[in-house]
């Protein structure tokens, strides 16, 4: 019963790793400045500099406060490897709308 007990919390402590290791998160630091999902690209290029990759990956429909429906542009960008990570942020429509870090290979 200890056993599987035990090997229960591992797993569960090596999911949690996993899922945090590419977790997606809120802000980013960029030298002194932080950078927050919301934020509009050229606010993000100011504090952060020009990334390594720049990619248009795609158009996604979005309705408007109008009941109109729109299209924007998504972007994914990328900086590093910093210490190893790098760090790809979504842009929809101009705004980051989501910042991952994964250990580079």
């Amino acid at each position: 019963m200890k056993k599987v007990l035990a090997k229960t919390v591992l797993m569960l402590g090596l999911t949690a790793t996993a899922v945090v290791a590419h977790a997606a998160t809120d802000t980013l630091r960029c030298g002194s400045q932080l950078i927050s999902v919301g934020d509009r690209m050229f606010e993000v290029q100011q504090k952060c500099g020009q990334p390594v990759s720049q990619d248009i990956v795609g158009y996604k429909e979005t309705v408007n406060h109008f009941r109109q429906v729109d299209q924007v542009q998504v972007q994914e960008w990328i900086y590093g490897p910093n210490s190893g990570m790098y760090q790809y942020l979504r842009f929809e429509g101009g705004r980051l709308v989501r910042i991952d870090s994964k250990r580079g290979r």
